[in-house]
């Protein structure tokens, strides 16, 4: 088997020494890519009212909902308005931290204070400052791997 090593300068020859010395064939030709592990980013970048540029920590992000093309980002604070898509925002986001629960909204695992079986395969949740947000039945599966439930 050949491949492609796609990792950071300062780790490149320990990859590249661990892999040759099993064995493996690398070069630039080849049909596979190794990588590294994916880092998320610890802060994103957002507008206040003031349409002033702002950095949020991840941390302080409750929920990120959408309304059309307009993207909001919901902090225990205040609220932002995120210039990305929400599907940007999801690949952006770790996803062992945050959870789309719905075509419009993504959750912060540690936001959620309440969790509320539903009618029809769904749950309504009660999020940091009392925001209710449902789990759609698209978003069904998926939330209960999330919670273990």
């Amino acid at each position: 088997m050949k491949l492609r090593l796609s990792v950071s300068e300062d780790r490149m020859d320990e990859v590249r020494d661990y892999l040759t010395g099993h064995g493996i064939e690398l070069g630039d030709d080849a049909e596979f890519v190794v990588t590294e592990a994916a880092r998320y980013p610890a802060f994103l970048t957002a507008r206040d009212a003031r349409k002033e540029r702002v950095r949020l920590s991840a941390d302080e992000v409750v929920y990120i909902e959408a309304f059309g093309k307009d993207v909001e980002i919901h902090t225990v604070r205040d609220t932002y308005f995120a210039q990305e898509r929400m599907y940007q925002l999801e690949a952006m986001l770790d996803p062992q931290v945050f959870l789309r629960v719905s075509k419009s909204v993504i959750i912060s695992r540690a936001h959620v204070k309440k969790i509320r079986p539903s009618l029809s395969m769904k749950y309504v949740l009660t999020l940091t400052g009392g925001t209710l947000v449902d789990v759609t039945r698209s978003y069904y599966s998926d939330f209960r791997r999330f919670f273990n439930i």
